[in-house]
């Protein structure tokens, strides 16, 4: 798998860097707040979910949903909700938890819906910015770094549901998807 990869943006230890920085910075945030919700938008965002909550130190419920907008290296800028969040939102305050923000269309819609449904708060914490990307103005409120307009895997990341299991995230080498796209 490596062999497919140009360069390592963001290391695992860069990575636990920035789960603890954020982690710390969540939880000085919520700490005199009703138990927030952090919820993850799959599949992507697992490993950084999963590495960012060992360091929130504050009670807090997790959930789940299943949002799909990229097909190959493109976003199709059609959003669909295959798994929707199993409790109701109404007066809580949400921590969106994403793998990377790149479009912004994803993150617009389900923050729309959330705020629909009566959300208290809505933040979201991102491993990935990609503010090259953004079609929709979107900023997010906890970002672990900012990276070029490039197709990242690993670390969650996929390239048609592969390289998700990489322990980094690297810069795909386009032979590997431009005879595909």
């Amino acid at each position: 798998m490596n062999e497919s990869i140009k360069e390592i943006l963001v290391s695992p230890k860069q990575i636990n860097e920035i789960c603890e920085k954020l982690g710390a910075q969540i939880t000085q945030d919520y700490k005199h707040k009703p138990r927030p919700i952090l919820l993850g938008l799959l599949k992507g965002c697992v490993p950084f979910m999963s590495d960012l909550m060992k360091h929130i130190d504050i009670p807090c419920e997790v959930e789940f949903m299943d949002v799909k907008s990229y097909d190959g290296t493109h976003s199709s800028g059609d959003i669909k909700i295959r798994m929707d969040i199993s409790v109701s939102v109404k007066e809580r305050h949400i921590i969106i938890c994403e793998d990377i923000v790149d479009t912004g269309k994803t993150l617009d819609t389900v923050v729309k819906l959330l705020k629909h449904r009566g959300a208290a708060s809505i933040e979201v914490v991102t491993l990935l910015d990609k503010p090259e990307g953004r079609i929709i103005p979107f900023t997010p409120k906890y970002i672990g770094t900012t990276i070029p307009k490039v197709f990242v895997v690993g670390y969650g990341l996929d390239y048609n549901e592969l390289f998700r299991n990489l322990p980094y995230v690297g810069i795909l080498k386009e032979s590997v998807y431009m005879d595909k796209e």
